[in-house]
């Protein structure tokens, strides 16, 4: 059973910083699509990163330059690093994962997601 848990979210100022983790278990990092998204009340769901098997970042074009993905093969865990923070980016954020290719991770389409983390940028 994949299980995906969240941690690093909380509140920072305009310009500030954050580094969201995800501990993935039931899964092994390496031979999964793994990813981000986030999303506010009334607002659709927004993919912000994934990472595939084969290493294939893709970025939504909001956060190029800003957030940067990465994951931890030995620890089965993904990182999102996010700096320079907008208003913008306040949303809950999800870590999420999927197993299938054919284009689903560039697409950030995923079948499971943790509970997510909350994150608050204020100006």
């Amino acid at each position: 059973q994949v299980q995906l848990v969240e941690s690093g979210g909380g509140s920072v100022e305009v310009g500030g910083s954050l580094r969201l983790s995800c501990a993935a278990s039931g899964l092994k990092a390496n031979n999964y699509c793994l990813g981000w998204f986030r999303q506010t009340p009334g607002k659709e769901r927004e993919g912000v990163a994934s990472i595939d098997y084969d290493g294939e970042i893709t970025y939504a074009d909001s956060v190029k330059g800003r957030f940067t993905i990465s994951q931890d093969n030995a620890k089965n865990t993904l990182y999102l690093q996010m700096n320079n923070l907008k208003p913008e980016d306040t949303a809950e954020y999800y870590c999420a994962a999927d197993p299938s290719r054919a284009g689903r991770c560039r697409a950030m389409l995923f079948v499971h997601w943790g509970q997510g983390t909350q994150v608050f940028v204020s100006s």
